[in-house]
C-alpha cells in the first residue's frame, strides 16, 4: 500500500472552506486504498509552535519570535517522518512560501526516492497580493527568487488552472473537487412576499467581485419601478479594506448608502453546518466568483462553483470553468468592471426549475476520490 504525506504549512479552523477541502482531499486518497498522514503547523495548548503528523507532535519550537523563524526553516523532522514511515509520496499544498530550506528538504526527499507534487490552489496569485501590508508583500517576493528552484524538486505541479507548466514544471491539471458525503442538497421553500434571496459564500477578497452585485443591486431599485424584492446574503468574512475603499471598486458600505439598499444585503460572518445550511434554503441563487480578471486569471475551476452545484444550486460566475460553462443552470456573466444586471438574474429564476438532485448528478466525476486519483495516477 502507498504511504502518502498530505503537507500543510498552516493549521485549520472548522469555518475555513480550505481547511474542509484540505480534509477531503486527504479522504479521498483514503478512499482510494492509500494510507495517508496529514503533516500541519499549528500552536499546541499550551501556546508552542509545532509540527504535528494526525495530530501528534513532530517537532516542537517553543514559544516567541525564535520560535516562528524556526518553523520557516526547521523541516528535519518532516524529512525524518518520512524516512521512518517509508512514505512513498509527499502531496504538498502551495503556501507561497518557497525557500532554501524548503528546497533542500524536497531535495533530501528527493535522494530517499520520495516522490512529490506540490498543489497551487490559484495560479496566477502574485495579483492577488496587490494592496496587503508590506510584510506581506515581502513574502511574495521571497518566494519569487525561489519558487522555480523549488519546481525543480517536484515531480509535477498540480493545479485547477489550465496551464501546462507552472515555474518550468509540468503540472496535473485536476478540477477542484467535493465531498457529496458532508453536502446536503438544497431545501429551498419560496418565501410568501414573492422576494428572491442571493446567497454569495467566500472568505471575501476584491477577485470575488461582490461589489459589482452589490452595485448591480442599487442599480435595480434606482431605475426598476416598484420592483420585486431581492436581497444579498454574504456569509464569510470580509476584509476591511472590501467593506470600506476597495482598491478596484468602491467598497461595499460606500455602495450601499450610495444607493440606499443596507437593508438588502444582509453580513452574516462565518457559518458552517447547521446555522449554514438555514441560510442556503432560503436562498434560490448562489453568486460565484465575478471578478477574477482582477487577479489575472482567465480559467479557473474554483471549490464554491463545485459546492454549490452539490447542493443542487444555480449560480453565476465569470470566469472560465470547462466544467460548468454551458451548463443550463449556470448563468455566466461578462468579466469586466460593469455592474450585475440584477433583472437577468431575475429572467433567469423566473424561467428556469431545477431539481436539486439533477444538479447534483451532473457533478458525480468530481468527488474527491476521482480527482486525486487522477494526481496518484499521473505520478
Amino acid at each position: 500500500m502507498m504511504k502518502i504525506l498530505f503537507l500543510v504549512y498552516h493549521g485549520f479552523s472548522d469555518a475555513c472552506g480550505i481547511s474542509k477541502k484540505i480534509h477531503y482531499q486527504v479522504k479521498g486518497l483514503r478512499e482510494n486504498g492509500f494510507e495517508v498522514h496529514l503533516c500541519y503547523y499549528d500552536f499546541d495548548s499550551d501556546g508552542n509552535r509545532c509540527r504535528f503528523v494526525d495530530g501528534n507532535v513532530i517537532r516542537n519550537y517553543g514559544k516567541g519570535r525564535i520560535a516562528g523563524l524556526l518553523q520557516r526553516v526547521d523541516y528535519d523532522c518532516i524529512f525524518d517522518y518520512c524516512k521512518m514511515k517509508k512514505i512513498d509520496f509527499v502531496y504538498a499544498r502551495c503556501f507561497q512560501n518557497a525557500n532554501p530550506w524548503l528546497i533542500k528538504l524536497f531535495k533530501r526527499l528527493n535522494k530517499l526516492g520520495i516522490k512529490s507534487v506540490t498543489e497551487i490552489p490559484t495560479y496566477p496569485y502574485d495579483q492577488e497580493f496587490v494592496g496587503f501590508p508590506f510584510v506581506t508583500r515581502m513574502g511574495l517576493i521571497i518566494d519569487q527568487i525561489f519558487r522555480n528552484h523549488l519546481a525543480d524538486q517536484m515531480n509535477a505541479i498540480v493545479t485547477f488552472s489550465d496551464a501546462t507548466t507552472i515555474f518550468g514544471q509540468r503540472t496535473i491539471r485536476i478540477s477542484n473537487g467535493v465531498d457529496m458525503d458532508s453536502i446536503p442538497l438544497h431545501n429551498y421553500k419560496a418565501p410568501e412576499d414573492n422576494s428572491i434571496h442571493l446567497i454569495g459564500v467566500a472568505e471575501v477578497h476584491y477577485w470575488h467581485g461582490f461589489d459589482r452585485l452589490i452595485a448591480g443591486l442599487g442599480e435595480y431599485y434606482k431605475n426598476i419601478k416598484d420592483p420585486r424584492l431581492v436581497y444579498f446574503h454574504v456569509v464569510g468574512g470580509v476584509w476591511k479594506s472590501e467593506m470600506f475603499d476597495s482598491v478596484h471598486a468602491l467598497g461595499f458600505s460606500e455602495l450601499m448608502d450610495k444607493y440606499n439598499i443596507r437593508d438588502k444585503v444582509i453580513f452574516h460572518g462565518q457559518l458552517f453546518g447547521e446555522e449554514l445550511d438555514c441560510v442556503f434554503n432560503q436562498c434560490c441563487f448562489a453568486i460565484g466568483s465575478l471578478a477574477r480578471h482582477r487577479s489575472g486569471i482567465t480559467a479557473i475551476k474554483t471549490l464554491k462553483n463545485r459546492e454549490y452545484a452539490a447542493r443542487g444550486m444555480p449560480f453565476i460566475y465569470s470566469e472560465q470553468d470547462d466544467d460548468f460553462d454551458g451548463k443550463p443552470y449556470v448563468l455566466k456573466a461578462i468579466p469586466d468592471e460593469s455592474s450585475i444586471d440584477i433583472t437577468r438574474i431575475i429572467d433567469f429564476i423566473n424561467n428556469h426549475q431545477f431539481e436539486p438532485r439533477y444538479i447534483r448528478k451532473t457533478i458525480g466525476n468530481l468527488s474527491w476520490k476521482k480527482q486525486m486519483n487522477k494526481v496518484i495516477d499521473e505520478i
